[in-house]
């Protein structure tokens, strides 16, 4: 019997009494059980973000943290740097650039990582993959270019200072002299790059495993640009180091192309 009848058969109106005296209720209108549309809207929400963030990271800027001393004192142990995957695609690297870069072969010892429980790796791949964390860091070297295809690198003359093309160049405003050391220690070396491939020497050059001692590996030291992540341009953390990072281009000004 709907409402219409029981008013009708004289049960009376919502909020009236009835005929036992006892007011007549008014009939609640029926909830929605279903959160469906909400799970679904977060959801939804959540996949646009991942895939934006995968996006960025796969195409645009990555983030990396430094776990050597070897670019002090541009950069130190456990900052946080932002890379820019982008702009080097559409224009050639540098001298001076500081890049992040895939180990050429026999740049990184080999090194096995304790077995994390399924749970962990799925999060930590997770949050990899919109760029939260870097955990692949220590699979990659950070290192600035010295020399790009065709230049001719020698070390050193008799003030100590590295040549590219026949020109002396001033490394002093970047390279770690924090120990009152007046150049880094000669490694003689009378390289000329190769075109596709980079020479790249750490800031710390006292304390750097770069393109000067990998000479025997079958890269001959030289870094392929094709391994190369990208272009550091970006300290993000610790906050009190937040800026960006220098890549003295004004040394390398007065610097020839080489000739191959």
């Amino acid at each position: 019997m709907t409402s219409e009848n029981l008013t009708d058969a004289g049960l009376g109106q919502p909020g009236q009494p009835g005929p036992n005296g006892q007011p007549v209720l008014r009939p609640r209108a029926r909830r929605s059980r279903s959160i469906w549309p909400l799970v679904r809207d977060i959801l939804v929400i959540v996949a646009v973000a991942i895939l934006i963030s995968f996006v960025i990271k796969t195409f645009l800027v990555r983030s990396f943290y430094i776990p050597s001393g070897s670019m002090e004192q541009t950069l130190l142990v456990k900052d946080r740097i932002l890379v820019d995957e982008l702009t080097p695609r559409f224009s050639d690297y540098e001298r001076g650039d500081v890049i992040v870069f895939r180990d050429p072969g026999g740049w990184l010892p080999v090194s096995t990582r304790p077995a994390q429980p399924p749970i962990v790796q799925s999060f930590d791949w997770l949050l990899s993959l919109v760029g939260i964390t870097a955990s692949d860091s220590e699979d990659h070297l950070i290192k600035r270019i010295i020399g790009v295809g065709g230049d001719h690198v020698v070390c050193c003359n008799a003030l100590g200072q590295i040549t590219v093309n026949g020109t002396p160049i001033d490394e002093t405003s970047y390279l770690n002299l924090s120990e009152g050391q007046t150049a880094p220690r000669d490694l003689p070396y009378d390289v000329t790059v190769p075109e596709g491939s980079l020479w790249v020497l750490g800031d710390n050059r006292d304390n750097s495993q770069d393109s000067r001692y990998h000479m025997d590996q079958p890269s001959g030291g030289f870094v392929p640009v094709e391994n190369v992540v990208g272009r550091a341009f970006l300290i993000t953390w610790p906050l009190g180091r937040f800026g960006t990072i220098d890549f003295h281009h004004d040394v390398f000004e007065g610097v020839p192309d080489g000739n191959g």
